[in-house]
């Protein structure tokens, strides 16, 4: 078998990049992070939910009704 050894070029003046580390949630952390997503779909399909309802009312007050004409 043929082993490959890899080869790294290191350019004169570079330097090493920093080691970025990765922060670990919580089990709480990530509870919360999801009840907050959860909330703000629920918040966002009731927004819009209302605001269809609104529309739907002003169509209605503005056509005129069959049995009134």
């Amino acid at each position: 078998m043929s082993e490959k050894k890899t080869i790294r070029i290191v350019k004169k003046g570079e330097k090493n990049r920093p080691v970025v580390k990765v922060q670990r949630n919580t089990a709480r952390e990530t509870a919360r992070d999801m009840v907050e997503t959860v909330t703000n779909w629920v918040n966002e399909f009731q927004q819009r939910r209302r605001n269809e309802t609104t529309n739907a009312l002003r169509i209605l007050s503005k056509t005129p009704r069959g049995s009134e004409a």
